[in-house]
């Protein structure tokens, strides 16, 4: 018996001094909860990622594989070198991008998006290193960062509603799901389980609601339960694995080439930014003077998996802003990320068990944490036109377009735009005006 509790002391003694523990105030419990709550919420990657890219012509079982790799080895890089609780993955929105742009309707082949992934991760990486990014991050005004983690806030419901099926989209019109559709009111009974939990502040509320919700769906028929818990039998990674180097060197130095890296470089670097920015903002991860003070070993992270993930056969990887529900549990460290990472490299042999946690438990859970991000709206000076439009435009075109990168876009291009023609140039910096730039060159020259 001594001997078990000198084991565990000296294990929790092990990751206090890796990822200080105490110097964040919180414990080896709450990060490990955190962990598990942020992997249940965004485990469906491991499903839509090899459905999506498989609809490009690759092998599902393959992506499967290199989606769960790039995402453990991408966490665990943030959780080392950051510290940070913030988990990555193959990004959503990105591997639509990657499927139905690029592939199916740009008609370059999945080969080539590969390669175009991996270009844009080594041109990250330097950018990384030479601090261009952060510095893209720290010229934001704080105005826009709260916009921003409030957009995220309602981007995360909007996904929530629409994966669980309670908002859709029918003939072109965003409407209500069915009532009368099982799933829907599955959704809203884990909607329900999930609020009242948050509310009596249980610990662990998202986690428990998830595993609620899915116990419902499965035991009055609703979804369907696992085939099998444990299987040995991995998918092979060989259909997809360094073909981005198969490209004909015709095709590499070629202008299509240079439009889909610029294409994947562009998108990414903005969701990351408006991702990192929100994530950091519900995590008091941002310091007095409005910079995130490990943004660029978290940004080295994303670089890192995106280049290794192309290598795999993924697309691009990036922070998860289902980062943010375990955020919410009370995640404060690297040891959460950590355990997502962990929990990752298993679900490579639990993948029947992980999958069949149905997007209507998963859902409410996102619902709830939009909420929760939702506060930063009481930090946007309103009274105040040259802060309110900006922050307006910055937090309701992210759902609306479903990009985080067109929120940010146009919240700069108006912020700088109206604080300069109000005579507000002292609350306009240089970075700020040469994003401007960039940002309606892009409007003008690319489509």
């Amino acid at each position: 018996m001594q001997a078990t509790q000198n084991k565990k002391t000296n294990q929790n003694s092990l990751l206090e001094k890796m990822f200080k523990l105490s110097e964040h105030d919180t414990n080896v419990k709450t990060e490990l909860i955190a962990g598990i709550t942020t992997f249940m919420t965004m485990a469906y990657i491991l499903a839509v990622n090899s459905n999506m890219l498989s609809q490009a012509g690759m092998d599902a079982g393959a992506v499967f594989v290199a989606t769960a790799l790039s995402a453990a080895l991408s966490t665990l890089v943030m959780a080392f070198l950051s510290n940070y609780p913030i988990a990555l993955a193959p990004g959503m929105g990105l591997n639509a991008f990657f499927a139905y742009t690029v592939v199916l309707q740009m008609g370059y082949s999945w080969q080539m998006a590969l390669l175009g992934v991996f270009i844009e991760g080594i041109l990250f990486i330097i950018l990384t290193i030479t601090n261009l990014r952060e510095q893209i991050i720290n010229c934001i005004p704080n105005v826009l960062k709260n916009a921003v983690t409030a957009g995220v806030g309602l981007f995360i419901a909007a996904i929530g509603m629409s994966n669980a099926g309670l908002i859709s989209m029918q003939t072109g019109t965003l409407s209500l799901g069915s009532m009368h559709d099982p799933l829907v009111v599955l959704t809203v009974a884990g909607l329900v389980i999930a609020a009242i939990l948050v509310c009596r502040n249980i610990k662990g509320a998202l986690l428990i609601s998830i595993l609620l919700t899915s116990a419902i769906g499965m035991v009055t028929g609703i979804v369907a339960l696992p085939t099998q818990v444990f299987s040995l039998n991995i998918p092979s990674l060989k259909p997809t694995f360094m073909q981005a180097f198969s490209v004909p060197m015709n095709q590499i130095f070629s202008l299509d080439m240079v439009i889909v890296v610029f294409t994947f470089l562009f998108m990414d670097l903005f969701d990351t930014v408006g991702f990192l920015v929100g994530i950091a903002s519900k995590g008091n991860l941002i310091d007095e003077e409005g910079k995130i003070p490990k943004a660029k070993q978290a940004m080295l992270a994303d670089a890192i998996g995106t280049t290794v993930g192309a290598m795999l056969g993924t697309s691009t990887v990036t922070c998860y802003m289902e980062s943010s529900a375990g955020i919410s549990e009370g995640g404060k460290t690297g040891l959460t990320a950590f355990t997502v990472a962990i929990l990752f490299i298993l679900s490579l042999f639990l993948a029947p068990l992980f999958i069949a946690i149905p997007s209507q438990a998963t859902g409410a859970a996102l619902i709830v944490v939009g909420v929760m991000m939702a506060g930063c709206f009481k930090e946007i000076d309103f009274e105040d036109y040259t802060n309110a439009i900006p922050a307006f435009l910055t937090f309701i075109l992210m759902p609306l377009t479903n990009s985080v990168a067109d929120g940010i876009i146009f919240g700069v291009v108006s912020y700088t735009l109206l604080k300069l023609v109000t005579n507000k140039k002292e609350e306009v910096n240089i970075s700020l005006i040469v994003l401007t730039i960039i940002f309606i060159c892009r409007f003008v020259f690319l489509k």
